[in-house]
C-alpha cells in the first residue's frame, strides 16, 4: 500500500479495489464508530482519511483493516511529535545541521515496542539500525530478529446479548460531611489505630562516617524529650486549622477544648510505636495528618446515621456503566467468563487469588452479576498523609439479598470486594474510606441502589467466607440504612 499524503489531502479517493478487498473488515470498523459514539452517520460516511487511519492504528492485527500490512515504511524526518515506537531502521539520506538533531533522530528510533516482561521479570533486548547517519552509535551492527507479537484480546461489553448483566456505578470527586457544632464525641475501632514504624516515618537511626576520624550516629532519640502536653497541644491545633476550617473561613476555636479531649483518648488508645519511633513523631506534618485524618473519622461514625454524609459526584459525567467497556490487552492471566454471571467477555487478572474469585462468584447462587474493575472508571478518593489519592477497588457484585421489590435484578445489592494479601497503613485508610464516606454517600444520594464493602485477606478461604461476609455486609449495611434495622 502506497500512501501520497498530498494526494490524499487534495480530495483523491482510494483505489476501488482496496475498497473491495476489505469490504468486511470497513463493514465492522462501522459497527465499532456505532457502538462507541452512536453516531450512525458518521459510521455511514467513513472518509478516506479516517480508513487510512484506522490501517495505520490496526497493522498486523487479526480481522482490522492493517491485518495484511506486514511493514510500514514513513518517508519523514523523525523529529518532535513523531510517536510510533516500531521503528526498526533508520537511513540517513539527507545532511544534519547540528550534531544535537543528529541525536534526537536516533533516540526517537530507541522507544520500546513492548513493556511486557519475559520469563525472567526483565525486558526483551530491542534494537534499532541506523545506516547512513554520521555518528558512531555502535561499534558493530546487531542483527535483532523481531519477536512475534504477542496475543491480544479486546475486553468488552457483550451487547446486546449480555445488557441483563450491565452495572452502572457513580463517579464519586469528594463527600460533604454535616457534622454537629456543638458537642463532639469520637468512637475509634480497630482502623483508627496507627502504628509508627520506620516504613512509614523513615529511617530512626543512622550512621555517618567519613574516610578518616571517628563517626556519628544520628538518631530520634531526642524526640523522647518532648512532654506529652506538647504534644497535644499541637496536634489539636493541627486538628483544628487543617480538619475543622473550611477555606476562607475561621477557626473555630469554640471546639479547642472539645478536640483536644478527643486527640487524649485517640493518643491513648489508637496510637503504636514499634521500631524506635516516638510519639512526638507526629508533629511533622505528614503523619499528623495521618492521625487527624484518623480523629475526624471517628468523630463522623460517632454520629453516623444522625448526620448525613453525601457524595459529591462528578458534574461531567456523574455515572459509570460497563457498557463503555473496551480496550485491548496482551495480558495472559485472564478469565473467560460466564455468559449469565458478567457483562464482559473477560476478567483480566492481577492475581492468582482474583481467579479464585472469579470462579467463586460465577458458583455462587446469590451472585447475580459481577465485573473486575479493570478499565471501567470505579475510582474513590481518599487522604493519606497529605496527599490525595485514588483507590480502585477489585470487583463489583450485584448480589440478591431478598430485599428487591419486583424481582431480584430490581434492587440487588452493589457489594464492592478488595482482594488484599497484605493489608498496611494505606489498606487501612481505603476501608476507612469506603466505610465511613463512600458507602454511606453513595447510599444517601438514593438513585444508585444499597452500597456495601467487603475485604477478603485469604484466597484459600474465600469460598467458605464468602457467604458469611456477604451476610455481614447485608446486615450492616442494612442496620446503618434502615430505620430500627438490628445489626
Amino acid at each position: 500500500m502506497l500512501i501520497d499524503s498530498e494526494q490524499l489531502e487534495s480530495g483523491d479517493a482510494l483505489d476501488k479495489n482496496f475498497r473491495d478487498m476489505a469490504a468486511d473488515e470497513i463493514e465492522r470498523f462501522r459497527r465499532e464508530i456505532v457502538e462507541r459514539t452512536g453516531d450512525r452517520q458518521r459510521a455511514e460516511n467513513i472518509t478516506d482519511q479516517d480508513l487510512l487511519r484506522e490501517v495505520m492504528n490496526t497493522v498486523g492485527k487479526e480481522g482490522r483493516l492493517g491485518e495484511s500490512i506486514r511493514c510500514v515504511v514513513s518517508v519523514s524526518m523523525l523529529t518532535e511529535g513523531w510517536d510510533a515506537n516500531t521503528v526498526t531502521h533508520v537511513l540517513g539520506v539527507r545532511a544534519f545541521g547540528t550534531q544535537l538533531l543528529c541525536e534526537q533522530v536516533i533516540g526517537r528510533a530507541l522507544r520500546r515496542q513492548s513493556y511486557d516482561l519475559n520469563e525472567q521479570g526483565l525486558f526483551n533486548t530491542e534494537y534499532a539500525d541506523v545506516l547512513g547517519i554520521p555518528f558512531d552509535f555502535t561499534a558493530k551492527p546487531v542483527v535483532a530478529p523481531p519477536q512475534p507479537p504477542r496475543e491480544t484480546v479486546h475486553v468488552r461489553a457483550v451487547r446486546p446479548e449480555r445488557d441483563a448483566l450491565e452495572i452502572r456505578f457513580p463517579r464519586v470527586q469528594g463527600y460533604r460531611v454535616e457534622l454537629p457544632q456543638e458537642r463532639l464525641t469520637a468512637v475509634f475501632n480497630g482502623d483508627s489505630v496507627l502504628t509508627l514504624t520506620s516504613e512509614i516515618v523513615g529511617p530512626t537511626q543512622n550512621e555517618n562516617r567519613g574516610i578518616i576520624g571517628e563517626g556519628v550516629v544520628l538518631s530520634v532519640e531526642h524526640l523522647r524529650d518532648i512532654r506529652e502536653a506538647t504534644l497535644l497541644m499541637h496536634l489539636t491545633k493541627h486538628l483544628l486549622y487543617r480538619h475543622w476550617r473550611d477555606p476562607g473561613e475561621q477557626p473555630k476555636l469554640h471546639l479547642f477544648g472539645q478536640l483536644k479531649q478527643i486527640t487524649r483518648q485517640w493518643l491513648r488508645e489508637c496510637l503504636e510505636c514499634k521500631g524506635g519511633t516516638y510519639p512526638a513523631q507526629l508533629m511533622y506534618q505528614e503523619l499528623a495528618d495521618m492521625a487527624c485524618a484518623r480523629i475526624t473519622r471517628g468523630i463522623s461514625d460517632a454520629f453516623e446515621g444522625k448526620r448525613p454524609i453525601q457524595a459529591v459526584l462528578d458534574p461531567y459525567n456523574p455515572t459509570g456503566s460497563t457498557a463503555h467497556v473496551s480496550f485491548t490487552t496482551s495480558k495472559t492471566d485472564r478469565w473467560q467468563t460466564d455468559p449469565r454471571r458478567c457483562h464482559l467477555n473477560w476478567v483480566i487478572l492481577d492475581s492468582d487469588w482474583e481467579a479464585e474469585f472469579c470462579r467463586v462468584a460465577e458458583a455462587h447462587p446469590r451472585v447475580l452479576a459481577y465485573v473486575k474493575n479493570h478499565n471501567l472508571g470505579l475510582e474513590v478518593p481518599y487522604r493519606f498523609g497529605s496527599s490525595m489519592r485514588r483507590y480502585l477497588p477489585d470487583f463489583i457484585v450485584l448480589v440478591d439479598d431478598g430485599k428487591g421489590e419486583g424481582g431480584p435484578m430490581s434492587d440487588p445489592l452493589h457489594l464492592v470486594v478488595e482482594i488484599k494479601g497484605y493489608r498496611g497503613e494505606d489498606a487501612k485508610e481505603k476501608k476507612a474510606t469506603m466505610d465511613s464516606y463512600w458507602v454511606p454517600g453513595v447510599n444517601n444520594l438514593g438513585r444508585y441502589g444499597r452500597w456495601a464493602f467487603v475485604e477478603f485477606t485469604d484466597v484459600w478461604t474465600i469460598q467458605d467466607d464468602f457467604a458469611r461476609k456477604v451476610e455481614e455486609a447485608f446486615e450492616r449495611m442494612l442496620a446503618s440504612v434502615t430505620p430500627g434495622a438490628k445489626p
